[in-house]
């Protein structure tokens, strides 16, 4: 038998600063219910007010909570959550149940505040694919057979990680500056400031444009507030190019027109006839720095990524390794070019190296949701 005890109090993304750039989540509440058999648990409901999600295009969302105005927030795992969470692949009105609160000790379950947040992601079919990445760019001509590489299902976000987005992160954990440089307050350049009470503020314009002056320990944090991850290089080509099958190997029925592409959209360039397909050198794309995220969207990978190339280029999680970095934490991947890269730099195998501590303005990145069995 279970008995609904009390109401919560709800911080849903109404609530939040006006800049986040997440999916439109409304209509949320939350209350206390207690089992005979289950113990003491929550039921939150929400409605994902977004008419285009799929089963290619879903949302990823993830639930934080925190016990009083004074408490840290905190992340609900996806284990501890049934129903409509993590991967949804349809909009309209969801639920979901946080099971188990008996065995965590929470002082004020009663009193618990919820925010429900979704990300936009595209689903990457598992299967084989061709990766070619050589350092520096190019293709290695001493290898003219490419070996096709396999990699389960797993979801990538549309599009990178916003100067909105990254400012709401910084407004639940950035404690004395954490997450945040000084770099980031040129209005021009990012636009987030540290304002007194350790609050932050986006400049008015900023808050669609992707984050930069992170460093990777900035990026892997954020994706950790959100429960994803980092991509490996090898997931981030395979979203730019697409696999041999682009339905992947289970059904076989849509075989990729170009699985060794240059580029997200094919093998022309940039620049081709006069149309620009990504924010790269110089400001004849119509930017002279960064650009909104999806301001290319006509461009996108097959599985619809939003600016993989040009734009602010990409933390992976991969490291390039040499003895001399031996137990160190060496150079971290960086794919996709930027903003200041000739379209040779905005292409599908061109990395560079740097080093995780680095700060760039030209360096983002995106998050990704692992496979889990289908």
């Amino acid at each position: 038998m279970k008995r609904f005890l009390f109401i919560l109090i709800l911080a849903a993304l109404a609530c939040q600063p006006a800049f986040a750039q997440w999916l439109s989540i409304t209509n949320v509440t939350a209350k206390l219910g207690d089992s005979e058999m289950g113990g003491p648990f929550f039921k939150i409901e929400y409605e994902l007010a977004v008419k285009d999600i799929s089963r290619a295009a879903p949302a990823y969302v993830f639930v934080r909570y925190r016990e009083s105005a004074t408490s840290g927030w905190r992340l609900i795992p996806q284990t501890a959550l049934r129903g409509d969470h993590d991967i949804v692949e349809s909009a309209g009105k969801k639920k979901m149940f946080w099971w188990g609160l008996g065995s965590l000790g929470l002082a004020n379950a009663s009193q618990l505040e919820v925010r429900v947040r979704g990300i936009r992601m595209v689903r990457v079919p598992g299967g084989a694919f061709k990766m070619n990445v050589v350092l520096g760019g190019g293709f290695d001509e001493s290898k003219p057979q490419i070996e096709p590489t396999t990699l389960p299902t797993f979801w990538m976000a549309k599009y990178e990680t916003t100067v909105g987005m990254y400012a709401d992160y910084l407004n639940e954990t950035g404690k004395g500056g954490s997450g945040w440089h000084k770099h980031m307050t040129n209005p021009e350049r990012c636009g987030i400031t540290h304002n007194p009470g350790d609050t932050y503020a986006v400049a008015p314009g900023r808050e669609k444009f992707p984050i930069n002056y992170v460093s990777w320990y900035d990026a892997a944090g954020f994706l950790d507030w959100c429960g994803l991850r980092l991509p490996s290089e090898a997931e981030w080509e395979k979203t730019l190019r697409g696999g041999l099958y682009l339905d992947g190997d289970e059904s076989k029925k849509a075989p990729n027109p170009k699985p060794e592409r240059k580029y997200p959209w094919g093998d022309e360039a940039p620049d081709t006839g006069g149309v620009w397909r990504c924010n790269g050198e110089g400001d004849a794309d119509g930017f002279p720095e960064l650009a909104p995220v999806g301001s290319f969207d006509k461009f996108n990978s097959p599985y619809g990524a939003c600016d993989i190339v040009g734009n602010a280029a990409e933390w992976t999680l991969d490291w390039y390794s040499t003895s001399f970095h031996a137990g160190l934490d060496g150079y971290r991947m960086i794919r996709g070019g930027s903003f200041m890269d000739p379209p040779a730099g905005c292409d599908a195998v061109t990395g560079a190296t740097q080093l995780p501590v680095k700060r760039s303005s030209i360096t983002g990145f995106r998050g990704l949701r692992d496979a889990w069995t289908e």
